[in-house]
């Protein structure tokens, strides 16, 4: 039978050269560890390696306890529960401790006359990395007794007298003795609860129903805020924010790239895989530019913010649009297309806040985002495209009806009949699939719609394309008319 090689008492433990080490110096050796292995810092995190991740190192690597200052959707909590992968695999324990007591240096009283009694046989358990990580959301009702502790009526109940520290019952923080201990949204904690973490953060002591109890406990500490929380919900007290020694700002993706990759990483690790669903590239920054034009929208209040999950729910939104559409037209794979655009207004009305509030506002202004994403898309794709002979056959007299109800089929038969179309759709590379190639039709369509080359009207369930208008079909402002002026007439 296979033996368990880990030591399994003090005594074992100390013969195999144990070495004990603090939170901050496990996080120093294994931080400096993977800079020289040029490994990834934090995996999963994208868009930081040039701006917080930097910040975040220096911190680390001066053993300070951190603030991170972001708006919602900017991945502060994933941030911080990824440090855990910063601790060592396993450490030692006291077995059945409360507060993750070293054998070499416990803390809590029951732990202390555990070893004291035993000596080097004091059995030991080995905790792992991911149950040295506790994180609580502060809100007003959170207690000095839930993050400190407090004297449990069940201990007295069973005959301890008050006066003797085993009745206490550890909170969070002192549970998370040894580990990594995170608040999330700092300024919704009640400032007379900030102040019981004062003692924890540098002293290392507290007290709890008149206890002075010195614990010496080993954590690194972390929070996490919104700026607008500062002066909105609440604020974070100044001696607390002086017991930090650093305050890193995150920020949303800066770049479509790294929008369109945390995407797919949640679409990886949430999202059932839908191999019935084929995303084009255009469809997929259609999604992007749609969430970049709404945080530099006038619109959209700002301060609240345009997080991450708007692009995540949008790709979800769209894929599901696709794949229903699919199945009533009996199509497989389906791909999104530009008139399925419409469904991603119910997966991004929860998640924008306008500056003003009027009735059916909200709808108008998601619907000029998204006429805004096709166009831009459509301009960075086929900005220097040769539309000639398609804009030509419109001119001539050929109409286009698109839809949800229009088969895949009937754009393929388009794209190799209407001169000049074949070539666009193949520079959008649209041509791999019946799905993919109506999703670049429907895209060359509505550009050239949205850049006043086409003129669309509703017809049923869908959108007939037609010759635009002459003065439409000249760019800028319309001529102004010359004419005389009466006199004595008001200009």
């Amino acid at each position: 039978m296979p033996t368990d090689p880990k030591p399994r008492t003090l005594g074992e433990l100390r013969r195999a050269g144990y070495r004990p080490k603090t939170v901050r110096e496990e996080v120093h050796a294994n931080l400096i560890a993977r800079l020289e292995a040029r490994e990834p810092l934090f995996p999963g995190i994208i868009g930081y390696e040039e701006t917080v991740i930097p910040e975040l190192v220096h911190a680390l690597l001066a053993g300070q306890n951190v603030i991170v200052l972001g708006e919602r959707g900017q991945a502060k909590s994933r941030l911080i529960r990824a440090m855990t992968g910063l601790l060592d695999p396993e450490i030692p324990v006291v077995a059945g401790s409360e507060l993750n007591d070293s054998p070499f240096a416990p803390v809590s009283p029951a732990a202390r006359r555990r070893v004291a009694e035993a000596g080097d046989d004091c059995p030991i358990e080995w905790l792992t990395r991911a149950a040295r990580y506790a994180e609580k959301l502060a809100t007003p009702d959170v207690s000095m007794a839930d993050l400190i502790g407090d004297v449990d009526p069940i201990k007295v109940a069973e005959g301890r007298y008050l006066a003797d520290e085993l009745t206490i019952h550890y909170g969070l923080v002192p549970r998370a003795n040894r580990g990594i201990f995170c608040v999330n949204e700092l300024p919704d904690l009640p400032e007379r609860i900030q102040v019981g973490l004062f003692n924890v953060m540098e002293e290392r002591d507290v007290q709890i129903k008149g206890y002075r109890i010195r614990l010496p406990l080993d954590l690194l500490v972390f929070a996490t805020a919104n700026p607008e929380d500062y002066t909105n919900r609440g604020r974070i007290i100044t001696p607390l924010k002086d017991r930090f020694g650093a305050q890193v700002r995150t920020h949303y993706p800066r770049t479509p790239a790294d929008e369109l990759r945390i995407v797919e990483q949640e679409r990886a690790r949430f999202a059932t895989a839908e191999a019935r669903v084929v995303v084009p590239e255009f469809m997929a920054e259609i999604v992007a530019e749609l969430t970049a034009l709404a945080r530099r929208s006038s619109e959209i209040n700002q301060r609240s913010g345009v997080s991450v999950r708007v692009s995540i729910a949008n790709d979800e939104t769209l894929r599901s649009a696709a794949l229903r559409r699919a199945l009533q037209l009996g199509e497989a794979p389906a791909a999104p297309r530009i008139t399925d655009l419409p469904a991603l207004a119910a997966s991004m009305r929860g998640k924008i806040e306008l500056e003003s509030v009027e009735e059916g506002r909200e709808e108008a202004v998601i619907e000029d985002l998204t006429k805004r994403a096709v166009a831009a898309v459509f301009q960075r794709r086929l900005g220097g495209a040769d539309v000639q002979d398609l804009v030509a056959a419109f001119e001539d007299g050929l109409s286009v009806t698109a839809g949800s109800t229009v088969p895949a089929a009937d754009y393929v038969r388009l794209r190799d009949t209407v001169r000049g179309l074949k070539g666009v759709v193949a520079r959008l590379g649209g041509g791999s699939s019946p799905a993919e190639t109506a999703a670049a039709v429907e895209l060359v369509l509505e550009g050239l719609h949205l850049h006043r080359r086409l003129n669309r009207e509703r017809v049923g369930g869908g959108w007939a394309y037609r010759r635009a208008a002459r003065e439409a079909e000249e760019p800028g402002p319309r001529p102004r008319r010359e004419g005389r002026r009466e006199e004595g007439r008001r200009p």
